[in-house]
């Protein structure tokens, strides 16, 4: 923890002008302005409304884009979807007590997905604590387990901190949340009574205090915490590329601007190898048409023999939601190796893989002369081969069986919708079984931006994840449970500002009345039998449906829906939904019928391609 000032205050201190407070205030965020900061999302508070006020200014004169939210739980994965989106640090600020607690499920998410979230939380000053006042909460404590840094202002208050005091306080605070890897820090800020200015004293301050109107991002700070040279991340493994091998490449989490050079070096080893790649949706590489991509593995993998045939496996970043592919790669025989975009911390929970973390790209050209010498060997490209055409068979039976069906069903969506939604709109794909569906019935026929949350991998925020992704990138389609939805209702809080930034999201809720990816589990098969003693009621216990009317909550925020029953429907409702600001699809399915679906696909999957499978041993 890094602390401003260490003097105790036993006795109640000289009292600040609400000026002062103001003043630092001031000269804090436009610190933070200066390392690169652009978002900035405001919840109500008065102990921290001497930092309101002061965006607010900030606001007005800056390029400083302000957000306001209700909710401090929405507030902060709104800020993570927007960080996420533009790959920049966004800032949160909150009153004290309960209000900071809120935050947590976010940085949460954002620590394990190393995303770059400022939390400025406003405290009471230290004479105030541990002796009964209102409000006043150990609240520096709360959010430890889900920040990499907690940064603390003078106990005494920011009034009484000065100006190259506030901006070490605020550079640290953007080089940590953009270190490596990237993620979370607290700033609890201590701010003592009067906090409020009146009119006379605010236009003496902004006389005297002078904003510059073109304060830009990076104008007079850049942090080099990301230009570290590879060989701190020890020494580079390496692969024999003439070895039959396969590449799997799990979501995408490093830094946007490194994206384009990961894509390359993916290209580049292929071209070289020949080795197949398994690409989980979030990784973004489906509709990549410079590669050669098997994306229907989770459906075949439970039945190719482990290891057999595979020397190498050369993984990409956190594992895919495939538990199949899980299992498959944990039994593997041979080599391993885990490359991280710049992300130290441990990844590999299996424990079968040598982790190296300067990212694909430094691993690439770290690589000696001899491994990008020659063409791929002749046994890779057979086994490659037999991969391709499992995946090709794969998908044609896919072809033949989901259109043919008379119902609208979960597989079926994910596979129209990839056609349906244009390219320059995002996606988000919620946790559960919207991201699960995606990964193993989607053609990766068309080029998207996929977003998906996977770090804690839970179901909170969900919506406002998504408002948050759509206030960036302008355009976003999310696909989502109707659990999930119901779970971050107050999300529709922010509607208005989203139409404000004209950005665009459509929404389509899948209800299958509660969860229905927990029709997956064993325990649901031992329910046949309603007679029987040993029976449970499942659905009290895990799917838990409700009887919310999604269409009715969303109208209550001004939000159009459409019904989608067939085809037809879904591809005339795209059409309707873009062109508003806001809209919500509504699919009802059949969560008993989609769980059935779904195996009678894997096993028509594995009967199809049962001989190459084999071959692959």
């Amino acid at each position: 923890m890094w602390v401003a000032s260490r003097s105790c205050h036993c006795l109640e201190p000289s009292v600040p002008t609400p000026s002062a407070n103001l003043l630092s205030s001031l000269q804090l965020l436009e610190a933070l302005l200066l390392m690169g900061l652009e978002r900035l999302v405001i919840c109500p508070g008065s102990r921290s409304g001497p930092l309101a006020v002061a965006a607010g200014i900030l606001e007005q004169r800056t390029n400083l884009q302000l957000f306001t939210s209700i909710d401090e739980r929405s507030a902060a994965f709104f800020a993570l979807g927007a960080a996420r989106a533009s790959g920049k640090g966004v800032a949160v600020l909150t009153t004290s007590g309960t209000a900071v607690a809120n935050l947590l499920p976010a940085l949460i998410e954002a620590e394990k997905s190393a995303i770059p979230i400022l939390i400025l939380t406003a405290d009471r000053p230290s004479y105030l604590k541990n002796c009964g006042s209102n409000q006043t909460v150990a609240q520096e404590r709360f959010l430890m387990n889900g920040c990499k840094w907690l940064g603390h202002g003078s106990s005494g208050g920011l009034a009484t901190m000065n100006s190259q005091t506030l901006t070490l306080l605020a550079k640290r605070a953007w080089a940590e949340a953009h270190g490596i890897p990237s993620g979370p820090v607290h700033l609890n800020l201590p701010l003592d009574e009067p906090l409020h200015i009146n009119e006379l004293d605010l236009r003496k301050l902004l006389v005297s205090h002078t904003i510059s109107r073109s304060i830009k991002p990076k104008t007079l700070y850049t942090i080099n915490s990301r230009s570290l040279e590879s060989k701190q991340f020890g020494k580079v493994p390496y692969l024999c590329p003439d070895k039959p091998s396969v590449i799997v490449v799990g979501p995408w989490r490093g830094a946007k601007s490194a994206y384009h050079a990961f894509v390359k070096s993916i290209v580049r080893l292929q071209n070289r190898t020949g080795w197949p790649i398994l690409a989980d949706p979030l990784s973004s590489l489906r509709g990549y048409s410079e590669l050669n991509l098997i994306t229907t593995y989770d459906l075949f993998l439970q039945k190719v023999p482990s290891g057999t045939g595979i020397k190498q496996v050369l993984r990409l970043g956190p594992m895919p939601a495939s538990r199949h592919l899980q299992r498959w790669i944990e039994n593997a025989t041979g080599s391993q190796i885990l490359i991280t975009e710049e992300d130290p911390r441990p990844q590999d929970f299996l424990h079968v893989a040598q982790q190296w973390s300067g990212g694909l790209n430094a691993w690439c050209n770290l690589l000696p002369n001899q491994f990008w010498t020659g063409v791929p060997n002749y046994m890779s490209l057979n086994m490659a081969s037999s991969w391709h055409t499992i995946e090709e068979r794969s998908q044609n039976l896919l072809n033949q069986n989901l259109s043919m069906l008379p119902i609208m069903h979960e597989p079926l969506l994910a596979r129209e919708l990839e056609k349906l939604i244009p390219n320059n709109w995002a996606i988000m794909l919620a946790n559960s079984s919207p991201v699960r569906d995606w990964e193993n019935f989607t053609q990766s026929i068309t080029s998207h931006t996929v977003e998906g949350f996977r770090g804690s991998s839970g179901i909170d925020g969900t919506l406002s994840l998504a408002m948050g992704l759509a206030s960036v990138y302008k355009r976003l389609f999310l696909i989502t449970g109707d659990l999930a939805l119901l779970h971050d209702s107050n999300g529709w809080l922010w509607q208005q500002q989203i139409s404000k930034v004209r950005s665009q999201l459509t929404v389509l809720v899948i209800d299958n009345s509660g969860g229905g990816i927990f029709e997956q589990l064993n325990i649901r098969s031992n329910q046949n039998n309603p007679s029987d003693l040993l029976s449970i009621d499942f659905e009290k216990l895990f799917t838990m449906p409700q009887t919310v009317d999604h269409r009715i909550l969303a109208a209550s925020h001004g939000i159009s829906s459409r019904v989608i029953t067939c085809l037809e429907d879904l591809n005339s409702g795209l059409e309707w939904a873009q062109a508003r600001p806001l809209a919500l699809l509504y699919v009802a399915t059949n969560r008993f019928y989609d769980s059935q679906l779904r195996q009678q696909l894997r096993n028509k999957i594995v009967s199809t391609n049962e001989i190459i499978i084999q071959q692959l041993s």
